[in-house]
Parts: structure tokens; C-alpha cells; sequence
């Protein structure tokens, strides 16, 4: 009866278009107040501490580290970079633009910020070369799907704290499907570029050409290197090393790129303030319902159920794929991350799936969720800078949407992609 109540009201308020963070409190208050004695006081309560958690700290500094990134001149040197290693193959533009997304991935941790700090420059760049316009956006939006895979990842950060995982053991489980990912990509970029007759952007780069761009592009390369290697050297946290990308970022920008001014660096700083607070606001009240989920013990009911209608894991992953892929069309990644973590968690681990490797498959699957009306926020990023239509861009992603699929399916029935380099390197 509580589950009935809790998600009725839920998927009501959701298909009202009221936002998620109130929808996650309304319905939790809702379903106390009906179905147990439990104060009202502890919404507020669980809200307040769920918050209270020093590995959340990484969210906003690696917000800030990304949006000082993108107004410092550091996307723009990496599309340039990524230029003069594929820009010459057929489909090479749009190539450029997908190993570019990989490499702002590396440092935002952000799909929709991924989008908007490469698509500014090459939907432009694809449409002047006659790329079709909704293609450009398409490609764009896909690409910036790795930026919540390839570490560091705001999800994983979240993830992390709630399923009491490693958030430097998740860093390093994203790095191969990411890479993964975009290749496959890259293998769309290819086969539409020949298929539609694209032209390559230029001619084989000179090898000196290839070394000047990897310089200019040096100091943006070294962020993924001294996040990952302070995290998993045991130098700092995961939220140290958000602070430690935050200093360099504003000391590359500021004083190697000389592109950082008082006036970026504030608005940097009050886009990271606004998108902060919305976060914290729905964090906080999605930890009052999972806290809700467990004391009711809805999760152990629906684990118990899934586990009786689906005996063989093979079919049960397939199950959860199939919601997930569902989920991520309404639902922000982050909220169902917080709301459906404690639900499904205890159903993957009874089949014997290690929590960093479900902690992956959730994550790829909400990505999908980025591309896929009606929720689709990176499609309306593209759709903003390109000027096309959702629906025009929505029929193009549709190859990258498959290539994205079929990574999903191999990342999850076989674990050594997500699992080996971890493995490897403890």
C-alpha cells in the first residue's frame, strides 16, 4: 500500500510538470502523512542531513572547475587538439567533435555543459561545411552523453554516496566504457559521413602540426592526470581533488591562457551558485524519500518480486536495462540516480553484480535519457545553439542512439570492460 500511494502520487506530479525536487518531497510528505505515524518533522530532517555528507562537496567545486574550463580558452584548445589528430578523415569534423566532447568529458563531469562548451564551437563549424544541420546537433548531443561516464562524474559522485562506494574506484570504472563509447560514435561519424558525402575538414596534418596543438593543449590534459592519479595515488579525496581542479583551472585560465577575467570568473561563479542550489535542493529531498523507501522496506518487496518473475540474471539485467532506458526519458539523472540506487542495488547484488559495475550500467542507461524525448536535455542544449527543431534533431541521434545501446548491452553482460582496469590497478 505505501509503494502504491508513494509512486501514484509521484508519476501524478511528474505528469504535471512540476519540478522533481518538489515532486520528491510532496509525494514523500504525502505518503507518510497516509500510510505511518512518522513525524513530519523527519522530511525535513532527512533532507538536512542527507546533505550533510563531505563527498558532496565535489559537486560544486567540479561544477565551477568545468565552467572555468569552458570560458577559459581550455575547449577551444581542445578542439583544436582534437582537430589536427582526426579532422582529415571522411566524417572527420564530426569526429572532432566527438573525441573533443571525450576530452572536455575528462574535466567537466557535466553531459549538458560537455554539449554546450563544444557544440558552440563545431555545429557552427559542421553547418559551414555543409554538414546537415540536425546531424551537427545530433552528434553533438550523443558526444556530450560521455561527459557523466569518462571521470570525473557528477553522477558517479552521487551514486557513490548512495550506495557507500568508492568514488575513486567508479572514476576509474568509467574510463574504458567511456572511450568505448565514443569510438562507437566515431564509427557513426564515419559510416553517415560516407554514406551523405561529407567532405574531411582538411589534409593529413603535418606531424609538427599534431605536436603544436598537443602543447597548446597540454595544460587542459593534465586535469584528468592529476585528478585521477592524486585520487587514486591516495593524495587527496575526490572532493580535494574538485578543489585542486578548481585552483588550476583558474590559474591556467588566468595566467597561461590569459583568457580568465574578474567578469568571467563571477559569472563562472553565480552559474555555479544557481545550478548548485537546484542540485542541493534535489539531493537533499531525494535522500528523504530513499530514507522513506527503506523504512517502509519497499525495496526489499520489489527486489523480492523482481527476483521471483525473473529467475536467470541475464533476463532480470535485461528487465532493469528496459526501466532504466524508460526512466531516463522523464526523470533527471540525478534524482532517479538518488531514488532508484536503494531499489535496485539490493535486487543486482542478490545475482551477484559488484556495485561499482551496476553503479556504470545505471549511469549509461540515464545517459541514454539525455538524447531521448521528452526529458532529452541535451537535445535541447543542441537545439538552442544549432536553431533546429527537437524533432528534426531527435530523428537524426537515432544511430548514435543505437551505437549507444548496443555499448550498453556489452557493458553490462560483460564485466571486465568496466571491472578490468580497476581490477588492474588495485
Amino acid at each position: 500500500m505505501e509503494a502504491l500511494i508513494l509512486f501514484s502520487i509521484l508519476i501524478a506530479t511528474i505528469a504535471f510538470s512540476i519540478p522533481i525536487g518538489i515532486t520528491l518531497g510532496l509525494s514523500t510528505a504525502i505518503a507518510m502523512w497516509l500510510t505511518s505515524d512518522i513525524p513530519m518533522i523527519m522530511l525535513a530532517q532527512k533532507a538536512v542531513t542527507g546533505l550533510d555528507s563531505f563527498p558532496l562537496l565535489a559537486i560544486p567545486f567540479f561544477i565551477l572547475a568545468g565552467a572555468l574550463m569552458c570560458n577559459g580558452g581550455i575547449s577551444r584548445r581542445l578542439v583544436a587538439l582534437a582537430e589536427s589528430l582526426v579532422g582529415y578523415i571522411t566524417g572527420g569534423l564530426a569526429m572532432v567533435t566527438v573525441l573533443a566532447c571525450m576530452f572536455f568529458a575528462a574535466i567537466s563531469g557535466s553531459g549538458p555543459a560537455t554539449v554546450s562548451a563544444i557544440g558552440s564551437f563545431m555545429i557552427p563549424s559542421m553547418k559551414e561545411r555543409k554538414y546537415d544541420a540536425g546531424f551537427a546537433a545530433a552528434i553533438t548531443a550523443a558526444a556530450g552523453t560521455i561527459g557523466v561516464i569518462i571521470p570525473p562524474s557528477i553522477p558517479f559522485v552521487i551514486y557513490s554516496v548512495v550506495a557507500q562506494c568508492s568514488i575513486g574506484d567508479m572514476f576509474i570504472a568509467g574510463i574504458v566504457p567511456g572511450v568505448i563509447i565514443g569510438i562507437a560514435l566515431m564509427l557513426v561519424c564515419y559510416l553517415t559521413a560516407r554514406k551523405r558525402h561529407y567532405v574531411s575538414m582538411t589534409e593529413r596534418p603535418k606531424f609538427s602540426s599534431v605536436v603544436s596543438a598537443f602543447k597548446d593543449a597540454v595544460w587542459a590534459l593534465m586535469v584528468p592526470i592529476i585528478i585521477l592519479g592524486g585520487i587514486y595515488g591516495g593524495i587527496f579525496t575526490p572532493t580535494e581533488a574538485a578543489v585542486v581542479a578548481v585552483v588550476y583551472s583558474v590559474f591556467v585560465g588566468k595566467f597561461v591562457y590569459k583568457e580568465l577575467d574578474m567578469k568571467v570568473l563571477y559569472d563562472c561563479l553565480k552559474t555555479t551558485g544557481l545550478i548548485n542550489g537546484a542540485t542541493s535542493f534535489l539531493i537533499g529531498l531525494s535522500m528523504a524519500f530513499a530514507n522513506y523507501l527503506a523504512m517502509a522496506q519497499i525495496p526489499a518487496h520489489i527486489a523480492e518480486w523482481l527476483t521471483n518473475f525473473a529467475h536467470r540474471p541475464v533476463l532480470l539485467l535485461m528487465i532493469i536495462n528496459i526501466f532504466l532506458l524508460v526512466i531516463g526519458c522523464f526523470i533527471d539523472n540525478i534524482a532517479a540516480v538518488i531514488i532508484l540506487t536503494p531499489i535496485l542495488l539490493p535486487v543486482v547484488k542478490m545475482i551477484g553484480i559488484d556495485p561499482i559495475h551496476f553503479g556504470l550500467i545505471i549511469t549509461v542507461n540515464l545517459a541514454c535519457g539525455f538524447v531521448s524525448p521528452p526529458y532529452g536535455i541535451n537535445l535541447f542544449v543542441a537545439s538552442a545553439i544549432s536553431g533546429e527543431s527537437i524533432e528534426t534533431i531527435s530523428k537524426e541521434i537515432i544511430p548514435s542512439f543505437l551505437a549507444m545501446i548496443a555499448c550498453l548491452l556489452l557493458f553490462t553482460y560483460y564485466s571486465p570492460i568496466t571491472m578490468g582496469l580497476l581490477r588492474l590497478l588495485r
